[in-house]
């Protein structure tokens, strides 16, 4: 009986740690929630540019996530958790301050979309410290068995972000214009910092400095899977705004809203399927709910018909991310959490930042809607990735 009480003692406080951890990533990614709507109607209505240049800012910061996840991972397993979080903020906070200074050159569209694709690079090293601040923060607390939910969970404050984000970065940018978004990108990360403060930092003292070659050699079948599907994210996150605004639809923010609320449901009420069933049944079972989602994106006669494809969306991603995530972690084993991470998310990344302009370009003049018959496709291929992931 003391036994069980000391377990359900040692469970109640790292729930309510891991609960903080999500409270931190929450407010740190709401930052990047509330763009999201935003950018492709200011780049394309108002700065004047095309498809490919909305797909390319959208993008780009998923290159600069790339680009940074394995300084990130090595980070947090050496100097810990807290530490990458906190240095992920501070770099918000100078992202933002290149969202304001484009402000001052709008007259000069070439200078400011350059002054916004580097604030985006910037707020792309953020997130990628952010996040796997987050997840090595919580792997350690919770462990290799728990690595499904951890995973599932932290990402899940993520996109609750993503979920408030949308609406809230409609609203004040309708009546303030990017000037509000900018401010917001500069203040946001501050009440992050506030609520990390709290947090104990954990660094792993067995940690060891893996190398990327051998890390890649272990993630990089589950990191394809993702990579699949994540080509459906980078489709919604980039065109979704110019499907509904092509339609005559408005609400512009409602398919992103969509995608992440059912992103968060499905986490919530499915978050430990991935360490009861294993990863390659929820791999597959949720790359082919992905897979439906796109193309009903692609076939939508409604708003309301495409919203539930952006939900089904958000359901697969919910758990293929997850699931591919928790097999790469043990693959690599939890001495090298940090960079068993951000070695896997680096192919969702790499894919997100090649699918959205390329995307763009493969879609003809007045058709962003055939963006999804491509994006179908392409994460249909996730299915037998993960049945030969099960065999290795």
């Amino acid at each position: 009986m003391q036994f069980e009480s000391v377990q359900h003692h040692e469970h109640q406080g790292s729930l309510r740690i891991l609960l903080t951890l999500m409270t931190v990533v929450f407010a740190g990614f709401l930052i990047i929630g509330i763009a999201l709507p935003v950018l492709p109607r200011y780049v394309h209505s108002t700065l004047g540019f095309g498809n490919f240049t909305v797909g390319l800012v959208t993008g780009f910061q998923f290159a600069a996530s790339l680009a940074s996840r394995f300084v990130a991972g090595r980070y947090a397993d050496a100097q810990g958790g807290k530490k990458a979080i906190l240095r992920g903020l501070f770099m918000a906070v100078v992202g933002g301050g290149f969202y304001l200074l484009s402000l001052w050159f709008q007259h000069l569209p070439l200078m400011s979309i350059t002054l916004i694709l580097t604030g985006r690079a910037i707020i792309g090293g953020a997130e990628s410290f952010i996040i796997t601040g987050g997840m090595t923060l919580g792997l350690a607390l919770a462990g290799e068995k728990q690595a499904g939910r951890v995973i599932a969970w932290v990402g899940t404050a993520m996109f609750a972000a993503f979920a408030l984000g949308a609406p809230l970065g409609t609203f004040v940018y309708s009546r303030a214009g990017f000037l509000s978004i900018a401010v917001a990108t500069i203040t946001l990360p501050f009440a992050a910092i506030a609520t990390v403060s709290v947090l104990k930092d954990h660094v792993d003292p067995f940690a060891s400095q893996g190398r990327i070659g051998e890390t890649l050699k272990s993630v990089w079948l589950p990191g394809l899977g993702a990579a699949l599907n994540g080509v459906g994210y980078a489709a919604l996150l980039s065109f979704s705004v110019l499907l509904y605004a092509q339609k005559g639809w408005g609400m512009g923010w409602l398919p992103v809203s969509a995608f992440a609320v059912a992103l968060i449901v499905a986490r919530l009420t499915g978050g430990t399927l991935i360490d009861r069933l294993g990863s390659f049944r929820v791999g597959v079972g949720f790359s082919a709910i992905t897979t439906v989602g796109q193309g009903l994106m692609w076939m939508a006669p409604s708003p309301w018909l495409a919203a539930w494809g952006s939900a089904l969306t958000g359901a697969g991603w919910a758990m293929v991310y997850p699931a591919f995530g928790a097999e790469a972690v043990r693959r690599v084993g939890m001495s090298n959490k940090g960079m068993a991470m951000a070695t896997y998310s680096a192919f969702p990344d790499f894919a997100i930042g090649l699918a959205s302009p390329l995307l763009g370009l493969a879609a003809p003049a007045g058709a962003i809607g055939s963006v999804y018959l491509w994006s179908m496709t392409v994460a249909l291929f996730a299915i037998p990735v993960a049945a030969v992931s099960r065999r290795r």
